[in-house]
């Protein structure tokens, strides 16, 4: 079967390379288009990666295809769709704004932007968790008039957190979330925010607008499709989002309130059977398990679980009863933010929809 031709748009940016590495040699999806801003176009990407004295800032560990470096990186203001069936955007939100409607109106664009998440007719998927809010992609279609649509991801902090209250809201019903979370210094980008100087030997007790995303996110997630738009959660969700000196891998601390009462055992089998639908699906990027529990009480620890099935698993841990909350439970959990938190998890969320039709 040939594989369908995709375009990576802000290819040369971090999470844009993230996406190059994570499709080469991807048996669905073939990238014959790479666009970036008018300062890497007209080069091939291998020179787009460049800086002027010639020192490469390609940042992942992978190497950089041969096949992808010679492509010539267009405009992404000029870049058409023609000739692909599937964009991934890897641009900042105010790009988006305007770009994604403009390919949307042709093809799908999966992205891992923050400008549609919260639009009532966009799906913001997470694998394994809301598949059934693909409903929302024929809204979508009606009501703009386009033959695509766009699916952002959500925002990387979200994706342990919703990950791990999916199941335990399915079995038990979840009332209220506390978190914290201890965010990695690559959820930042390689765009100012977060010198070394401020972040060695320290912890940075702010990020700006991401409690809210996370919180506002987690209950779209986790709503239920009525109708035409997903009602959100009845879920209270607080948090505190800080970055500390790590360089991938999000490790949070979770307490959650059920509505029913459930011991720590009940709670294990639920993280563990979650996601087993997925399996008879065959996509190429996913994990065997979605949660992968560990009951070593010094893990989780972001150096050895961030990459738990190719950094596609969330593991969670130290799982304890609370004696605070009303059927309280509380845990820790390690998610990798630049693999099912952004390129690998936008494709993993392409290969479903391509093998539900929506992509083709």
């Amino acid at each position: 079967m040939s594989r369908i031709p995709v375009a990576v748009v802000g290819a040369t940016g971090l999470a844009g390379q993230q996406f190059l590495a994570s499709l080469a040699g991807h048996p669905l999806f073939e990238i014959r288009k790479l666009a970036a801003s008018s300062r890497s176009a007209g080069k091939k990407l291998a020179d787009a990666v460049k800086d002027d004295k010639g020192a490469s800032r390609w940042h992942c560990t992978e190497p950089m295809s041969d096949e992808h470096a010679a492509i010539t990186v267009e405009d992404s203001a000029k870049m058409t769709t023609d000739g692909v069936r599937l964009v991934f955007s890897a641009v900042e939100a105010d790009v988006a704004r305007e770009l994604e409607p403009r390919c949307a109106a042709a093809v799908p664009v999966i992205s891992t932007a923050s400008a549609f998440r919260y639009e009532p007719d966009v799906p913001v998927f997470l694998p394994g968790v809301n598949w059934d809010h693909a409903a929302l992609i024929d809204i979508q279609r009606r009501r703009r008039g386009w033959k695509g649509f766009i699916s952002p991801g959500p925002n990387c902090t979200t994706v342990g957190l919703a990950m791990t209250l999916k199941p335990l809201d399915v079995a038990f019903g979840v009332s209220r979330v506390i978190m914290t979370s201890m965010q990695a210094l690559s959820g930042a980008g390689r765009s100012p925010g977060v010198s070394a100087m401020d972040i060695l030997d320290n912890i940075i007790p702010y990020i700006p607008k991401e409690e809210e995303k996370v919180e506002r996110e987690t209950s779209k997630i986790l709503g239920r499709l009525t109708g035409e738009e997903v009602a959100p959660a009845a879920i209270a969700v607080s948090c505190t989002c800080t970055r500390v000196n790590v360089l991938e891998g999000h490790t949070e601390s979770v307490f959650v309130e059920l509505k029913k009462q459930a011991s720590l055992d009940e709670v294990k089998a639920a993280w563990r059977a979650f996601g087993s639908e997925m399996a008879g699906l065959e996509l190429p990027s996913a994990p065997r398990h979605l949660i992968t529990v560990n009951d070593d009480p010094f893990r989780p620890q972001v150096r050895l679980d961030r990459d738990a099935e190719g950094g596609m698993s969330t593991v969670v841990g130290r799982l304890r009863a609370d004696p605070v909350l009303a059927n309280g439970i509380k845990y820790l959990l390690v998610s990798h933010n630049t693999r099912m938190g952004a390129a690998r998890g936008a494709i993993l969320v392409a290969e479903y929809l391509t093998k539900k039709g929506y992509i083709k």
